[in-house]
């Protein structure tokens, strides 16, 4: 007798394909499934898949190694469209969500006169207890750090991110600032990050807003083996976030010591300053003993915002936040591109009023989903990093930074004698070479790589015109 089908075992597989527009390969998929918990060996998937195929749920695409796996297009019209604990209404964009999420999407939409004024919990923050307590489930965080890996895992902190650095700035800073009210598009933003071409008619507030995420951005990424979680890092990512849009420009960089309230919701924050400074340290404390950096990220966006430590710009502070510990394993970034704003609202309003992460944690792993699939061309497609460059970083960087803050001229001679100190001889021609054609292309917005000063730098280059 045939042995039947688990129909919830079809659901759940034709689950997995949901988010992946460009479907998954075999291989890919054996991973997601076996990360979701469906413990299925390579025969038996290709067998579910089969099945999933001839009920014209699932099609193919390509062969052999090629081939892939997607969801059939959907035809006609529809209202609602239901897999296992995923309800998705249409009228409306937004993500999708788990039972859970469903649940209290419903709660913060009640109005304002249905939902209990509540203040800051501090049990909410105090009950966690990293690496025993987790927002994330574990077939969650294994299903995300399959798809975040990168061929740079096993290489410095930050070499990822800054191998798809000038992609991550546009995604990052115009998805996260469109998430604030921004009206910039994407391809806008991409003209005044790369260029400086501010876009007619927008404000120069919104310009500040998405010139600010890309410094943030270049911090988090340039610095990435010295940045964590602690006061110093957190402080100075709210200041560059937060430049000249404040009333209060003292503000900026610095712990809130007034009282600030939340439009459209019933949740008041903490306002002792004490207090604020106290849980603020309690975060990054619980933060940096969380093993899991997917743990890591969603913790931040859950507590950052919900403590409202500083004066304004703290959801901006927490989704930047939240890239600190991928870009510093090297997975993939979170850039939010596509982040249907309401969702993103709804799912932090629960945190809020109820203390609740079911829907932001929909809200992040879909979110995650939709950049790794931005990033995994480039992640197939990069190249080898340069193995001279690579052994030979730190003498690179002492070699350039010394002919800046020397003021001295880009000259062959002089980079040779400074390689010579520093360089073994079989790499020396190669490496004067490469330091000659890095000092020509040095600019405001690759200083830091050598870990150069912006004065230094500005300093060196009038010496250069005189």
């Amino acid at each position: 007798m045939p042995k039947r089908i688990d129909k919830q075992e079809l659901n759940k597989l034709a689950s997995l394909l949901a988010p992946h527009k460009a479907g998954l390969d075999i291989a890919v998929l054996e991973q997601a499934s076996k990360a979701s918990g469906l413990d299925f060996d390579r025969r038996t998937l290709q067998r579910r898949l089969g099945e999933l195929v001839i009920a014209g749920r699932v099609v193919k695409q390509g062969e052999g190694r090629a081939r892939r796996y997607l969801l059939a297009p959907i035809t006609g019209v529809a209202h609602i469209t239901e897999a296992p604990d995923v309800v998705v209404a249409t009228g409306e964009v937004y993500v999708p969500l788990s039972q859970h999420g469903q649940e209290v999407k419903a709660l913060v939409r009640r109005s304002i006169s249905e939902r209990k004024p509540v203040g800051y919990n501090r049990a909410f923050l105090a009950g966690y207890e990293p690496n025993s307590s987790a927002y994330l489930p574990d077939s969650v965080r294994g299903h995300l750090h399959v798809l975040g890996r990168s061929p740079a895992r096993e290489r410095a902190a930050g070499t990822y991110a800054r191998d798809i650095l000038t992609r991550l700035m546009i995604d990052l800073s115009w998805a996260s600032s469109r998430l604030e009210g921004n009206t910039y598009s994407r391809l806008e933003t991409q003209n005044l990050i790369e260029f400086g071409h501010a876009a007619d008619g927008k404000s120069r507030r919104e310009a500040q807003m998405i010139l600010n995420h890309k410094a943030a951005i270049e911090m988090l990424v340039h610095h990435a083996e010295e940045i964590g979680f602690n006061t110093f890092t957190f402080f100075n990512l709210h200041a560059l976030l937060s430049e000249n849009l404040l009333a209060d420009a003292d503000a900026s960089g610095r712990l809130r010591t007034s009282i600030v309230e939340i439009g459209g919701s019933v949740f008041h924050p903490l306002s002792v300053p004490q207090q604020i400074d106290d849980y603020f340290r309690l975060i990054l404390d619980k933060t940096n003993a969380i093993r899991d950096p997917f743990e890591q990220a969603f913790f931040l966006m859950v507590h950052i915002p919900y403590l409202q430590p500083f004066f304004d710009v703290n959801k901006r502070v927490s989704r930047l936040g939240a890239n600190i510990p991928l870009i510093k394993h090297n997975l993939s970034p979170l850039s939010f591109v596509d982040v249907p704003e309401q969702a993103y609202v709804d799912g932090t309003l629960n945190v809020y009023e109820l203390n609740r992460v079911e829907l932001l944690r929909d809200v992040f792993v879909w979110a995650y989903e939709r950049s790794c699939q931005r990033y995994v061309a480039i992640k197939e497609s990069l190249p080898e990093p340069d193995a001279l460059r690579l052994r030979n970083r730190e003498a690179l960087i002492n070699v350039v930074s010394e002919i800046v803050r020397s003021g001295k001229p880009i000259d062959t001679r002089l980079i040779r004698e400074l390689a010579a100190l520093v360089v073994k001889p079989d790499d020396l021609g190669e490496f004067v070479a490469m330091a000659f054609n890095d000092l020509h292309h040095l600019h405001e917005g690759n200083i830091t790589r050598y870990r150069l000063r912006l004065s230094e730098y500005r300093s060196w280059r009038e010496s250069q015109r005189s």
